[in-house]
């Protein structure tokens, strides 16, 4: 559940509990370029003491310890053997939360490439400084239009005046993008997004993320300053957003299947009208409540703003939008549902240190929508001495490239569109430095795939409407 910070009362920092009975908050905070360059940084609390030899060490070392991640202790109690079939671990993604040999707890999150992380020495709630981090950079990109390395140095100045108003001491005071207008004086300055291709398919619709206009003012690189009483148009964004988790067995069935989504919006509208929005009538939420629909969540979790008086008898929902961008509903879905990609592989011995690995995948989408921005990863032995990749490619699909990263030891297979109702086959020739044994078998694998689906959700869930609940003056209702 989505935590309001400005809600939070807190004891004087300067008194004996405070430091007793509460657990401080965050010491510092950072902002990394994928690059390792330190773009924000900002003390709240001398934690470190005189540990690094200047103030921006901390954030150096952090990087090359998330860069090169490495557990330690793991290996320290693993045997050889087990060494070895664990070095790709190695080189997987560092926690959000671990402890530095400062004696700091860092914690981070990654946003469009970039790194927001912070360091705590005492033992706060990591769910809660995480949610504080994630809101951050949500905060940064309502203002400055676009997170990106180059949105933040041009707007350092409006960047740090808002961490003044968003915390003091460590603390999370006002988090909210709207409640934080009055406190801002500095304007933004408008940097221009890179196009995200793939995702726009009817030229008359956008996604919400195609629009990265700031909340407030701004001036763009001319130097002109735009004002948004003056050029502001009243309209609203809407996207249903769903994230896919399915684990399948080596023969295709699955084994785990889940659906993570929201309905994100990111508003526009002048005098904060109320707005209804309406879901599928049958929509069922509860799977263990016995009722049956055409679509059923597991749970659902609203945003505060959101008023629920209608919602289980007509499902529908009345909110007056905060600026920026929000959730308007968080959902979760488990079990069976309607799978968009089906993978088959298979693995044939052809000599003692020769191996060819077939991968078979099957869009069951409908041919009127495509897989975009498709990755297919296929981990191979590390004995592997040369790998090459044959790629059949079904009519209508855009550029295919599969290529064998050596220093990883794994496929890499990148389309930029896979219509529906196709299927890809991809061969690969593997030779090994050794003949294959049961043990350099297991370390092909698991295969793993990450793609886009524009215009289609695999849930059914759908917003019947979007309308402003009474008839306001200068609100002329246009669907795209």
């Amino acid at each position: 559940p989505k935590t309001n910070y400005s809600s939070i009362i807190e004891p004087p920092f300067n008194s004996p509990s405070s430091k007793q009975t509460w657990g401080t908050m965050i010491s510092n905070f950072f902002v990394i370029s994928p690059r390792g360059d330190t773009i924000i940084s900002k003390d709240y609390r001398s934690d470190r003491g005189n540990v690094g030899a200047h103030e921006r060490s901390h954030t150096e070392a952090f990087f090359r310890k998330i860069k090169f991640w490495d557990d330690k202790e793991g290996e320290a109690q693993a045997s050889e053997s087990e060494q070895k079939v664990d070095e790709k671990k190695k080189k997987a993604n560092a926690p959000p939360v671990f402890i530095m040999p400062d004696g700091l707890s860092y914690l981070h999150v990654k946003r469009n490439g970039l790194i927001f992380g912070c360091s705590t020495a005492r033992n706060v709630s990591p769910t809660t400084v995480i949610e504080l981090l994630s809101t951050i950079a949500k905060v940064f990109k309502d203002y400055c239009g676009t997170l990106s390395e180059e949105a933040i140095r041009k707007n350092f100045i409006l960047l740090y005046e808002l961490l003044d108003e968003m915390m003091d001491y460590g603390y999370p005071q006002v988090t909210q993008t709207e409640n934080l207008k009055a406190f801002i004086y500095n304007e933004p300055i408008v940097v221009e997004p890179v196009i995200n291709t793939g995702n726009l398919v009817n030229p008359k619709t956008a996604s919400a993320n195609a629009v990265h206009k700031p909340v407030i003012s701004s001036v763009n690189a001319s130097g002109r300053k735009n004002n948004l009483n003056n050029n502001q148009k009243n309209e609203i964004f809407v996207d249903i957003l769903e994230k896919l988790n399915i684990i399948f067995s080596n023969n295709g069935y699955i084994l785990n299947s889940t659906i993570d989504g929201c309905i994100q919006m990111k508003s526009y509208l002048a005098g904060n009208p109320e707005l209804r929005l309406a879901l599928n009538e049958d929509l069922v939420v509860g799977r263990e409540s016995g009722q049956y629909g055409s679509v059923v969540v597991d749970d659902m979790i609203f945003n505060n703003c959101v008023n629920l008086t209608e919602f289980d008898s007509a499902r529908t929902l009345s909110f007056v939008p905060p600026d920026g961008e929000f959730d308007v509903l968080n959902y979760r879905i488990t079990g069976e549902f309607s799978i968009p990609f089906r993978i088959f592989p298979a693995i044939e011995e052809i000599e003692p240190n020769k191996l060819e690995i077939s991968v078979m995948i099957r869009a069951e989408i409908p041919n009127n929508h495509f897989g975009a921005n498709v990755c297919v990863e296929v981990p191979l032995p590390t004995c592997t001495a040369a790998a090459n990749c044959n790629v059949i490619i079904s009519p209508g699909s855009g550029p295919n490239n599969a290529e064998w990263v050596q220093k990883e030891s794994k496929i890499v297979w990148t389309m930029k569109k896979f219509p529906g109702s196709s299927e890809q086959t991809m061969k690969i020739k593997v030779t090994l430095t050794q003949s294959c044994t049961t043990q350099i078998r297991r370390e092909i694998g698991p295969i793993s795939m990450s793609f886009e689906i524009p215009m289609y959700n695999v849930s059914n869930l759908q917003v019947r409407y979007l309308r402003i609940a009474e008839n306001m003056p200068g609100y002329t209702p246009y669907r795209w």
